[in-house]
């Protein structure tokens, strides 16, 4: 399972796996929309999906469960970028300040700005903001809609 996504003027990008922050990137408030575990299960037939977090509002072994995809419950963001570090071909997809480390650890990252809102320092170390969970995982899904955002 991979997503290739080209990108004109630079190298293109391989991807194997999505790890997700869960509060405020893919869950508002602890709930995740039924629109999200319909593209997550989309995504799952492309990528390996893993959430990592601290689990603030709980219920995220609920989430795992259903979504269908690893929960790994982290105390803070160097854990995040130490399990991100540990692997390639990662899109990391958050929109915290302890989101930042995975992100410069990622072969792609995608901060969220949701009704949460992000951190700036998230905004900046991203290599794409987006305004929702759902655009975050149909810009995977159809890797040209990153390819025309990446292209030199």
């Amino acid at each position: 399972m991979a997503i290739v996504v080209p990108v004109p003027g630079d190298q293109s990008i391989s991807l194997q796996e999505a790890v997700f922050d869960y509060n405020g990137t893919l869950a508002d408030g602890g709930v995740v929309s039924d629109e999200v575990v319909a593209l997550i299960g989309r995504l799952k037939g492309q990528l390996t999906v893993t959430i990592l977090s601290a689990g603030t509002f709980g219920g995220l072994d609920e989430a795992s469960a259903r979504l269908g995809v690893t929960a790994q419950r982290v105390e803070s963001g160097a854990d995040k970028a130490a399990y991100v570090a540990a692997r390639s071909g990662v899109v990391a997809i958050g929109n915290g300040r302890n989101d930042v480390g995975m992100f410069g650890a990622a072969a792609l990252s995608i901060c969220v700005v949701g009704p949460e809102g992000a951190a700036r320092e998230a905004i900046e170390a991203a290599t794409v903001v987006v305004g929702s969970p759902e655009a975050a995982i149909r810009l995977l899904l159809d890797p040209r809609r990153l390819t025309a955002t990446l292209r030199r």
